[in-house]
């Protein structure tokens, strides 16, 4: 699965003597991102307008150190809809901003009750960074800080200045460990805040254009961690900021978009060009094999005709085609009637039936009432479970038995709804 990772320009700030820099508002010009195929290996790299990004499967963004604060706190115990609410509670004495200004990020797999980091980032600056991106048609799946509280210790020189004159004065630090993350210049409190020797297991890199410095004010190598690089590194972090108001939403719609945007592209052309021949296709298919349906049918209609015709001469071509199952009734009840033999809705096969299922502990109907397909039988005196009975052994045998208020059942077949 393909990740864009894309680096989020640090967040405008006051410069030295009250200068102001570019104002927030304004989007950057380009963004610095890399690609990668499968999340591991550096595949692209660049930078480039939003709307000239990459696509990716996935897309992260990535937060400047200075943009994230860290914040160690025991985790409330709050339901998920009241959790940023209790967050603020125990935080609101430590916010420099104030607390509806700021996002809260919870540290993956806390657990309440216990120790846990918070991430806070200007709520309305980040909000404004993920809009101009989805404007771009550029949706962030996930957002990540650069660096998070760790351990072992982790330490990554980058020039603060032009890389191409980078010293002591214009390389930065940031130290992330245990106790936080701190990003500040060489110097006595970048000594003060990375110890020498520092703690086992510390791993240094470096920024290609801050490396000799780095290993100058070090005294000791340090990998050279190239910022796409360093932007993959950060991807593969468990953290994601997008959390409470700024979670990540209808990601299946913009899947949706995505296919249709990239099919209504020139390279796609084939691509529909073959989807309406295959549409047309399966539509003359499909009228094709209605046609053949229509013929089949048609050919099981005039056999159907064909055999009612030669089994009953006497019927007329236009009878048989009106209504071949009326004729055929009416045809065998003649044969039947001429032979003597009584239909199953006269009286005697339906008297033989109430007589096989008649209740054993039950005395004999003392009225009964026969209609042509109906025959009612005078039971007052019996209760749910002989009608019970009496229904359920008639029904099989296709039989229908109603039970009414005046003492009396009927039967009927089943099939012919009490008439026939």
């Amino acid at each position: 699965m393909s990740t864009l990772v894309i680096q989020i320009p640090p967040r405008r700030r006051l410069r030295a003597g009250g200068l102001a820099a570019m104002p927030e508002a304004q989007a950057p010009a380009e963004y610095a991102h890399a690609l990668s195929p499968d999340g591991l290996a550096l595949g692209a790299q660049g930078q480039a307008p939003a709307p000239a990004l990459p696509k990716a499967d996935t897309v992260v963004a990535v937060l400047a150190d200075a943009d994230v604060a860290w914040h160690r706190i025991t985790l409330p115990k709050a339901p998920a809809n009241r959790l940023r609410a209790a967050i603020v509670g125990v935080l609101e004495d430590a916010l420099l901003e104030d607390a509806e200004a700021t996002h809260f990020a919870v540290a993956p797999q806390a657990v309440a009750g216990q120790p846990t980091w918070i991430a806070a980032i200007n709520r309305a600056w980040l909000r404004g960074e993920l809009a101009r991106l989805q404007q771009a048609q550029v949706f962030v799946d996930r957002v990540v800080p650069a660096s998070w509280p760790d351990d072992p210790p982790y330490g990554h020189f980058a020039e603060s200045g032009d890389a191409a004159t980078a010293d002591a004065g214009d390389v930065s630090l940031t130290w992330s460990h245990a106790d936080g993350v701190a990003t500040v210049r060489l110097g006595g409190l970048a000594r003060a805040l990375a110890p020498l020797p520092a703690p086992p297991g510390t791993r240094w890199s470096a920024t290609p254009g801050a490396a000799t410095a780095a290993e100058r004010w070090l005294g000791a190598p340090v990998s050279v961690l190239p910022p796409a690089q360093r932007l993959l590194q950060s991807a593969r972090t468990l953290w994601n900021l997008r959390q409470f108001d700024l979670a990540r939403r209808s990601r299946g719609s913009r899947a949706v978009m995505d296919v249709l945007r990239q099919m209504a592209g020139r390279e796609w052309r084939p691509a529909r060009l073959g989807l309406v021949a295959l549409v047309a296709a399966h539509i003359v298919g499909l009228n094709l094999w209605a046609l053949h349906l229509r013929g089949a049918i048609d050919e099981k209609r005039a056999a159907a005709e064909s055999a009612v015709k030669t089994t009953f001469p006497r019927v007329s071509d236009n009878d048989v085609k009106r209504a071949m199952r009326l004729v055929m009734q009416r045809e065998v009840d003649a044969l039947r009637l001429a032979a003597g033999q009584p239909a199953e809705a006269d009286f005697e096969p339906m008297l033989q039936a109430a007589a096989l299922a008649w209740p054993s502990d039950q005395p004999p109907a003392d009225s009964l009432r026969y209609e042509p397909g109906r025959l009612s039988l005078g039971a007052p005196r019996w209760g749910e479970p002989q009608i019970a009975q009496f229904r359920s052994t008639l029904q099989p045998l296709g039989w229908r038995v109603d039970a009414g208020s005046d003492g009396r059942v009927s039967l009927m077949r089943a099939d012919a709804g009490g008439t026939r």
